[in-house]
Protein backbone atom coordinates (compact mmCIF):
# COMPACT_ATOMS: atom_id res chain seq x y z
CA UNK A 1 0.00 0.00 0.00
CA UNK A 2 2.78 2.41 0.97
CA UNK A 3 4.63 1.49 -2.21
CA UNK A 4 1.53 2.26 -4.30
CA UNK A 5 1.11 5.63 -2.61
CA UNK A 6 4.77 6.43 -3.13
CA UNK A 7 4.51 5.51 -6.82
CA UNK A 8 1.37 7.60 -7.30
CA UNK A 9 3.02 10.55 -5.58
CA UNK A 10 6.08 10.15 -7.78
CA UNK A 11 3.97 10.04 -10.95
CA UNK A 12 1.99 13.08 -9.79
CA UNK A 13 5.21 14.98 -9.15
CA UNK A 14 6.48 14.11 -12.63
CA UNK A 15 3.20 15.36 -14.10
CA UNK A 16 3.45 18.64 -12.18
CA UNK A 17 7.10 19.16 -13.11
CA UNK A 18 6.50 18.50 -16.80
CA UNK A 19 3.48 20.84 -16.84
CA UNK A 20 5.44 23.59 -15.11
CA UNK A 21 8.39 23.03 -17.45
CA UNK A 22 6.22 23.39 -20.55
CA UNK A 23 4.61 26.54 -19.11
CA UNK A 24 7.99 28.14 -18.43
CA UNK A 25 9.32 27.18 -21.85
CA UNK A 26 6.24 28.65 -23.56
CA UNK A 27 6.54 31.80 -21.45
CA UNK A 28 10.21 32.17 -22.37
CA UNK A 29 9.52 31.61 -26.07
CA UNK A 30 6.60 34.05 -25.93
CA UNK A 31 8.80 36.67 -24.28
CA UNK A 32 11.46 36.25 -26.95
CA UNK A 33 8.74 36.48 -29.62
CA UNK A 34 7.50 39.70 -28.03
CA UNK A 35 11.01 41.15 -28.04
CA UNK A 36 11.44 40.17 -31.69
CA UNK A 37 8.12 41.82 -32.64
CA UNK A 38 9.09 44.94 -30.69
CA UNK A 39 12.51 45.02 -32.35
CA UNK A 40 10.94 44.66 -35.80
CA UNK A 41 8.48 47.49 -35.06
CA UNK A 42 11.33 49.73 -33.88
CA UNK A 43 13.36 48.81 -36.96
CA UNK A 44 10.44 49.69 -39.24
CA UNK A 45 10.05 52.97 -37.40
CA UNK A 46 13.73 53.81 -37.86
CA UNK A 47 13.65 52.86 -41.53
CA UNK A 48 10.54 54.98 -42.06
CA UNK A 49 12.14 57.96 -40.30
CA UNK A 50 14.55 58.59 -43.18
CA UNK A 51 13.31 61.62 -45.10
CA UNK A 52 13.60 62.43 -48.78
CA UNK A 53 13.20 66.04 -49.89
CA UNK A 54 11.92 66.56 -53.44
CA UNK A 55 12.55 70.23 -54.25
CA UNK A 56 10.46 71.79 -57.03
CA UNK A 57 11.35 74.38 -59.64
CA UNK A 58 9.93 77.87 -59.28
CA UNK A 59 6.91 78.83 -61.29
CA UNK A 60 5.14 75.47 -61.36
CA UNK A 61 1.39 75.54 -61.81
CA UNK A 62 -0.96 73.73 -59.46
CA UNK A 63 -1.59 71.10 -62.15
CA UNK A 64 2.14 70.37 -62.51
CA UNK A 65 2.60 70.20 -58.76
CA UNK A 66 -0.39 67.87 -58.38
CA UNK A 67 0.99 65.63 -61.13
CA UNK A 68 4.26 65.24 -59.21
CA UNK A 69 2.30 64.52 -56.02
CA UNK A 70 0.29 61.80 -57.79
CA UNK A 71 3.48 60.24 -59.13
CA UNK A 72 4.96 60.15 -55.63
CA UNK A 73 1.78 58.77 -54.06
CA UNK A 74 1.59 55.98 -56.61
CA UNK A 75 5.08 54.73 -55.78
CA UNK A 76 5.19 51.73 -53.40
CA UNK A 77 8.26 53.08 -51.58
CA UNK A 78 6.53 56.26 -50.40
CA UNK A 79 4.99 56.04 -46.93
CA UNK A 80 3.92 59.65 -46.30
CA UNK A 81 4.10 62.83 -48.36
CA UNK A 82 3.80 66.43 -47.16
CA UNK A 83 4.00 69.59 -49.24
CA UNK A 84 6.06 72.39 -47.66
CA UNK A 85 6.01 75.81 -49.30
CA UNK A 86 9.11 78.01 -49.40
CA UNK A 87 7.42 80.71 -47.33
CA UNK A 88 6.65 78.14 -44.63
CA UNK A 89 10.30 77.06 -44.65
CA UNK A 90 11.53 80.65 -44.34
CA UNK A 91 9.26 81.20 -41.35
CA UNK A 92 10.56 78.12 -39.53
CA UNK A 93 12.21 79.03 -36.22
CA UNK A 94 14.95 76.41 -36.47
CA UNK A 95 15.85 77.59 -39.97
CA UNK A 96 16.06 81.21 -38.77
CA UNK A 97 18.55 80.26 -36.03
CA UNK A 98 21.15 79.43 -38.69
CA UNK A 99 21.42 83.07 -39.68
CA UNK A 100 22.83 85.93 -37.66
CA UNK A 101 20.51 88.41 -39.37
CA UNK A 102 17.40 88.37 -41.53
CA UNK A 103 18.35 87.00 -44.96
CA UNK A 104 15.69 89.24 -46.53
CA UNK A 105 18.04 92.17 -45.81
CA UNK A 106 20.63 90.61 -48.13
CA UNK A 107 18.52 88.86 -50.79
CA UNK A 108 15.69 90.36 -52.77
CA UNK A 109 13.61 87.16 -52.73
CA UNK A 110 13.20 83.93 -50.87
CA UNK A 111 16.00 81.59 -52.08
CA UNK A 112 14.26 78.43 -50.90
CA UNK A 113 12.19 76.05 -53.02
CA UNK A 114 8.78 74.48 -52.54
CA UNK A 115 9.22 70.79 -51.79
CA UNK A 116 7.54 67.51 -51.04
CA UNK A 117 8.89 65.93 -47.84
CA UNK A 118 8.67 62.13 -48.02
CA UNK A 119 9.13 59.25 -45.63
CA UNK A 120 9.75 55.82 -47.11
CA UNK A 121 8.55 52.32 -46.29
CA UNK A 122 10.78 49.49 -45.04
CA UNK A 123 11.15 48.34 -48.66
CA UNK A 124 13.62 51.17 -49.11
CA UNK A 125 16.18 48.77 -47.62
CA UNK A 126 16.53 47.36 -51.14
CA UNK A 127 19.31 49.50 -52.64
CA UNK A 128 18.26 48.87 -56.23
CA UNK A 129 14.68 49.95 -55.51
CA UNK A 130 15.68 53.16 -53.74
CA UNK A 131 18.28 54.06 -56.38
CA UNK A 132 15.69 53.55 -59.14
CA UNK A 133 13.16 55.62 -57.20
CA UNK A 134 15.58 58.52 -56.60
CA UNK A 135 16.73 58.50 -60.22
CA UNK A 136 13.16 58.46 -61.52
CA UNK A 137 12.01 61.34 -59.31
CA UNK A 138 15.14 63.39 -60.04
CA UNK A 139 14.33 63.36 -63.76
CA UNK A 140 10.63 64.06 -63.34
CA UNK A 141 9.37 67.23 -65.00
CA UNK A 142 9.25 70.13 -62.55
CA UNK A 143 11.67 68.60 -60.00
CA UNK A 144 14.77 70.69 -59.32
CA UNK A 145 16.70 68.21 -57.14
CA UNK A 146 16.22 65.36 -54.68
CA UNK A 147 17.98 65.30 -51.31
CA UNK A 148 18.43 61.87 -49.75
CA UNK A 149 20.82 60.79 -46.91
CA UNK A 150 22.06 57.73 -48.84
CA UNK A 151 25.03 56.86 -46.61
CA UNK A 152 23.06 57.14 -43.37
CA UNK A 153 20.20 55.08 -44.84
CA UNK A 154 22.57 52.37 -46.05
CA UNK A 155 24.20 52.07 -42.63
CA UNK A 156 20.82 52.03 -40.89
CA UNK A 157 19.44 49.28 -43.14
CA UNK A 158 22.61 47.21 -42.65
CA UNK A 159 22.38 47.56 -38.87
CA UNK A 160 18.70 46.62 -38.83
CA UNK A 161 19.45 43.56 -40.98
CA UNK A 162 22.14 42.41 -38.53
CA UNK A 163 19.84 42.90 -35.54
CA UNK A 164 17.13 40.81 -37.21
CA UNK A 165 19.61 38.04 -38.01
CA UNK A 166 20.91 37.95 -34.42
CA UNK A 167 17.37 37.82 -33.01
CA UNK A 168 16.40 35.08 -35.46
CA UNK A 169 19.43 32.94 -34.58
CA UNK A 170 18.90 33.52 -30.85
CA UNK A 171 15.21 32.65 -31.08
CA UNK A 172 15.93 29.53 -33.16
CA UNK A 173 18.61 28.29 -30.75
CA UNK A 174 16.35 28.93 -27.77
CA UNK A 175 13.49 27.07 -29.46
CA UNK A 176 15.64 23.99 -30.13
CA UNK A 177 17.08 23.93 -26.59
CA UNK A 178 13.63 24.40 -25.05
CA UNK A 179 12.06 21.62 -27.12
CA UNK A 180 14.86 19.22 -26.19
CA UNK A 181 14.37 19.96 -22.49
CA UNK A 182 10.59 19.55 -22.72
CA UNK A 183 10.99 16.33 -24.69
CA UNK A 184 13.25 14.87 -21.99
CA UNK A 185 10.84 15.94 -19.23
CA UNK A 186 7.83 14.29 -20.92
CA UNK A 187 9.91 11.22 -21.76
CA UNK A 188 10.78 10.84 -18.07
CA UNK A 189 7.11 11.16 -17.12
CA UNK A 190 6.18 8.36 -19.57
CA UNK A 191 9.22 6.36 -18.44
CA UNK A 192 7.87 6.33 -14.89
CA UNK A 193 4.76 4.53 -16.24
CA UNK A 194 6.57 2.00 -18.46
CA UNK A 195 5.60 -0.96 -16.26
CA UNK A 196 1.94 0.06 -16.44
CA UNK A 197 2.21 0.22 -20.24
CA UNK A 198 3.87 -3.20 -20.38
CA UNK A 199 1.20 -4.74 -18.13
CA UNK A 200 -1.55 -3.45 -20.42
CA UNK A 201 0.28 -4.94 -23.40
CA UNK A 202 0.57 -8.33 -21.69
CA UNK A 203 -3.17 -8.53 -21.02
CA UNK A 204 -3.88 -7.88 -24.72
CA UNK A 205 -4.75 -4.18 -24.77
CA UNK A 206 -4.57 -2.57 -28.20
CA UNK A 207 -2.15 0.23 -28.96
CA UNK A 208 -4.90 2.84 -29.14
CA UNK A 209 -6.45 1.62 -25.86
CA UNK A 210 -3.08 2.09 -24.14
CA UNK A 211 -2.41 5.49 -25.70
CA UNK A 212 -5.87 7.00 -25.14
CA UNK A 213 -5.59 7.83 -21.40
CA UNK A 214 -2.05 9.16 -21.85
CA UNK A 215 -3.07 11.37 -24.77
CA UNK A 216 -6.09 12.62 -22.83
CA UNK A 217 -3.79 13.46 -19.96
CA UNK A 218 -1.33 15.19 -22.33
CA UNK A 219 -4.18 17.28 -23.77
CA UNK A 220 -5.12 18.43 -20.28
CA UNK A 221 -1.47 19.06 -19.53
CA UNK A 222 -1.07 21.11 -22.72
CA UNK A 223 -4.11 23.25 -21.94
CA UNK A 224 -2.92 23.88 -18.38
CA UNK A 225 0.60 24.67 -19.62
CA UNK A 226 -0.70 27.08 -22.26
CA UNK A 227 -3.00 28.80 -19.75
CA UNK A 228 -0.21 29.10 -17.22
CA UNK A 229 2.23 30.53 -19.76
CA UNK A 230 -0.37 32.93 -21.20
CA UNK A 231 -1.34 34.15 -17.73
CA UNK A 232 2.29 34.64 -16.69
CA UNK A 233 3.05 36.46 -19.95
CA UNK A 234 -0.04 38.69 -19.67
CA UNK A 235 0.85 39.64 -16.08
CA UNK A 236 4.44 40.39 -17.12
CA UNK A 237 3.38 42.59 -20.06
CA UNK A 238 0.81 44.36 -17.87
CA UNK A 239 3.43 45.07 -15.21
CA UNK A 240 5.92 46.35 -17.79
CA UNK A 241 3.39 48.59 -19.54
CA UNK A 242 2.35 50.06 -16.19
CA UNK A 243 5.98 50.97 -15.55
CA UNK A 244 6.83 51.89 -19.17
CA UNK A 245 3.62 52.76 -21.10
CA UNK A 246 5.60 53.25 -24.33
CA UNK A 247 6.07 49.48 -24.59
CA UNK A 248 2.41 49.03 -25.53
CA UNK A 249 2.87 51.30 -28.55
CA UNK A 250 5.79 49.20 -29.83
CA UNK A 251 3.94 45.88 -30.13
CA UNK A 252 0.29 46.19 -31.13
CA UNK A 253 -2.54 44.60 -29.16
CA UNK A 254 -3.39 42.15 -31.95
CA UNK A 255 0.20 40.90 -31.96
CA UNK A 256 0.05 40.32 -28.20
CA UNK A 257 -3.21 38.38 -28.61
CA UNK A 258 -1.58 36.35 -31.37
CA UNK A 259 1.30 35.47 -29.04
CA UNK A 260 -1.15 34.38 -26.33
CA UNK A 261 -2.96 32.18 -28.85
CA UNK A 262 0.32 30.66 -30.03
CA UNK A 263 1.20 29.85 -26.41
CA UNK A 264 -2.11 28.07 -25.91
CA UNK A 265 -1.81 26.12 -29.14
CA UNK A 266 1.89 25.48 -28.56
CA UNK A 267 1.24 23.93 -25.15
CA UNK A 268 -1.24 21.44 -26.63
CA UNK A 269 0.95 20.61 -29.66
CA UNK A 270 4.19 20.23 -27.71
CA UNK A 271 2.63 18.07 -25.02
CA UNK A 272 0.71 15.92 -27.51
CA UNK A 273 3.56 15.37 -30.00
CA UNK A 274 6.22 14.50 -27.43
CA UNK A 275 3.83 12.29 -25.45
CA UNK A 276 2.92 10.43 -28.64
CA UNK A 277 6.60 9.96 -29.54
CA UNK A 278 7.49 8.65 -26.05
CA UNK A 279 4.46 6.33 -25.98
CA UNK A 280 5.35 4.82 -29.34
CA UNK A 281 8.80 4.02 -28.09
CA UNK A 282 7.65 2.15 -24.97
CA UNK A 283 4.62 0.49 -26.58
CA UNK A 284 6.75 -0.91 -29.39
CA UNK A 285 9.53 -1.99 -27.03
CA UNK A 286 9.72 -5.69 -26.14
CA UNK A 287 8.81 -6.63 -22.58
CA UNK A 288 12.25 -7.97 -21.66
CA UNK A 289 13.86 -4.69 -22.77
CA UNK A 290 11.44 -2.59 -20.74
CA UNK A 291 12.70 -4.17 -17.53
CA UNK A 292 16.30 -3.57 -18.63
CA UNK A 293 15.69 -0.02 -19.83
Amino acid sequence: MKEDKRLKRKVRNFYFVSTASISLVLFLLGSVGYLMLAAIEVAHGLQSSIQVSVELRDGLTNEQRNAIARQLNDDELVNTIVFVGKDEKAADTEFRKMFESEFEEILDENPLCDSFELTLTARSADKELIDTFIAGISHAEGVDRVTYPALMAERLHATVGKIRLVLLLFGGALLVISLVLVSNTIRLAIYSKRYQINTMKLVGATKWFIMKPFLRSSLTQGILSGLGAALLFALTVYGLTEAVPELLTIARAEELLLLLGVMMGGGICISGIFTLAALNKFINMKSNKIYLY
